[in-house]
């Protein structure tokens, strides 16, 4: 009998370190969410046919530039094609 007791213990346990991770997980999600410090968190209007965000804690000078132009006018380089993928 403490045989069988002992295989649900070691059965269960880890599934109890599953749980306890995700609600550690979910824990500081909610907490880095919660102490983002944003009051506005923008919203969106259509104009022209496009969608934009205004507001929001977003700063365009946060955001890494753009992709320059390599010179010796040299394209980037492609991706190899794999076998299930046809040029």
């Amino acid at each position: 009998m403490e045989m069988a007791v002992g295989k649900r213990v070691a059965g269960v346990l880890p599934l109890a370190g599953a749980m306890a991770a995700a609600m550690a997980l979910a824990g500081v999600a909610v907490f880095t969410v919660t102490s983002a410090g944003c009051a506005d968190s923008g919203h969106y209007v259509q104009r022209d046919g496009a969608v934009e965000l205004v507001g929001g804690c977003l700063d365009p000078a946060d955001l890494p530039s753009a992709p320059v132009e390599q010179e010796h006018g040299q394209a980037p380089a492609r991706p190899a094609s794999n076998e299930l993928v046809n040029p």
